[in-house]
């Protein structure tokens, strides 16, 4: 089956207000909006497509009557004892630059550590998704 694989493509994320997160995502993460289909019926969900750096691409989804995140997903920690996707994790190449940035920005930050001499940083979006920025050692 490995050899089926080509690459990734994207990942899926649900938000509350498709304009307040495609706002958020090209502010703080600099990507851009690539493909927008305004309303899908079967599904029931505004779609839209952004993509970041080196290619990656999110696809936001809007739907009908979204279902708030768990309390619970909302911390990086306890999160990561819930079976599931985790979080989005993105390279940074300052660390203290983006967080001075997104702090004047109003920015949520959730966790903050250093491990094995990378720094790395949880922000949430405004719905509260985490997203892992990560700082290799220099």
């Amino acid at each position: 089956m490995k050899n089926h694989i080509v690459k990734p493509l994207h990942t899926g994320i649900s938000v509350s207000d498709m304009e307040r997160s495609l706002q958020w995502y090209k502010d703080v993460l600099g990507f851009e909006e690539c493909y927008k289909d305004d309303y899908v019926p079967p599904l029931g969900a505004r779609i839209c497509f952004i993509r970041g750096c080196c290619g990656y691409e999110i696809e936001l989804f809007q739907y009908d009557a979204p279902k708030a995140i768990p309390e619970d997903r909302l911390k990086p920690n306890s999160d990561l004892q819930t079976i599931g996707t985790k979080h989005l994790a993105i390279q940074v190449k300052d660390m203290a630059g983006f967080k001075e940035k997104y702090l004047a920005y109003g920015g949520d930050i959730a966790h903050e550590v250093t491990m094995c001499g990378e720094s790395v940083m949880f922000i949430r979006d405004p719905d509260g998704v985490l997203v892992e920025l990560i700082q290799p050692p220099v």
